[in-house]
Parts: C-alpha cells; sequence; structure tokens
C-alpha cells in the first residue's frame, strides 16, 4: 500500500471486528497523500506538522476523527461531535465496508478540505478558563486554603480547565468535596488531574 508505514500495521492486523472497514479507510486517506504514523497507539495521518485524522474503533462503529473538523463544512452532515464536551474534533462514523466505500468521495473531499485548513493555520476557537463553571466547593476552597488560589491560578490552562471540568462532572455535593479534598495536595505542588 503506497505510503503505509509498517510501525502502524500492527493496528491494522490485531484489530478483528472492523478490520475490513479500516483497511478500506487507510486506503482512502493514503490516497490523498498524508504521512501515516502511529499516535495515542492509534494510525494518526499527518500533513507538515499538524495531525489531519486519526483512525480508531468502538465497540459499536470504527471511526475517521478529524482533528479540525468543527472547521470543516459538513455539507453531508457525516461529522459527530462524540460528546458536548469535544470542541474540535469531528468523527465520520462507520459500521459496514459498504458505508466506507460509498463515502469515499466525500471522506477525500473532507480531508482535502481539513489539509487546507491546516495550511491556512486556521485554529479551534477552544473555551477558556473561565468559560468553564467554578463549582461552589471549589470556590469555597480557594477561599479557606492558604495559597489554593495562587496555586490554582499558576497551573496551564488546561490544566485548570482538566481540575474544573472533572470536580464539575460530579452530580453531588459530597462527591464534589472528596475529589477535591482528594486533588488539593496535586493542585498545590503545581501538578495536573493525571500528573
Amino acid at each position: 500500500m503506497n505510503g503505509a508505514n509498517p510501525k502502524a500495521d500492527w493496528y491494522f492486523e490485531k484489530e478483528e471486528q472492523w478490520k475490513d472497514e479500516i483497511a478500506e479507510l487507510r486506503k482512502i486517506v493514503l490516497d490523498c497523500g498524508l504521512t501515516e504514523e502511529l499516535k495515542w497507539g492509534c494510525p494518526c495521518y499527518t500533513h507538515g506538522q499538524g495531525n489531519i485524522v486519526l483512525i480508531h474503533v468502538f465497540k459499536t462503529y470504527c471511526a475517521l476523527l478529524f482533528f479540525k473538523g468543527a472547521l470543516l463544512q459538513d455539507g453531508k452532515q457525516i461529522l459527530i461531535q462524540q460528546t458536548a464536551n469535544v470542541q474540535s474534533a469531528r468523527q465520520a462514523r462507520f459500521t459496514s465496508v459498504r458505508e466506507v466505500t460509498g463515502k469515499a468521495a466525500v471522506l477525500k473531499k473532507y480531508i482535502y478540505e481539513a489539509i487546507a485548513v491546516e495550511e491556512a493555520g486556521l485554529k479551534v476557537a477552544l473555551k477558556k478558563t473561565e468559560d468553564y463553571p467554578v463549582p461552589e466547593e471549589f470556590q469555597q476552597a480557594l477561599q479557606e486554603h492558604a495559597g489554593l488560589k495562587t496555586a490554582f491560578e499558576a497551573l496551564t490552562p488546561g490544566r485548570q480547565k482538566a481540575y474544573l471540568f472533572y470536580f464539575a462532572q460530579a452530580k453531588q455535593a459530597k462527591t464534589r468535596m472528596a475529589r477535591i479534598e482528594k486533588y488539593l495536595p496535586l493542585i498545590l505542588a503545581g501538578k495536573g488531574l493525571n500528573d
């Protein structure tokens, strides 16, 4: 296969449920002249230094993920936002080879548009830290614990967002409090949620 990276072969060989579908997606993507790499354990296709698309599998479907899918014109309405919290990426999902081959021309059009978006240097306007709700329990902790506010503000915006999102996800106040108490030492140490 022209442009295939042997390092990514294992991904296509190990897959059982969506083997034929992802093989077809691979052909389509490589036909667009992208460079195949292995990132995050998945075949990732790049142009220059930018990530364009990624092939990944789930229990009920396989997908072609467009990293800056939110910027694409989705005239055929095939792109899906995985969750409400995903800001940039969009997926084209498939459950059969027939679906993949039936949308091959559309996928190529979208891939070429994604390349153009990357070449133009366009960026998705991501939510800022202040756009995330600050749970009442965390507001209280910021006031009560000396140095917590300074330590939190010293974190990178991504780490701040991760904490705010994680704390706010809990439905019950006691769960929010437990999460905040558990991660106070990490915040004070200048570390992120997953450090």
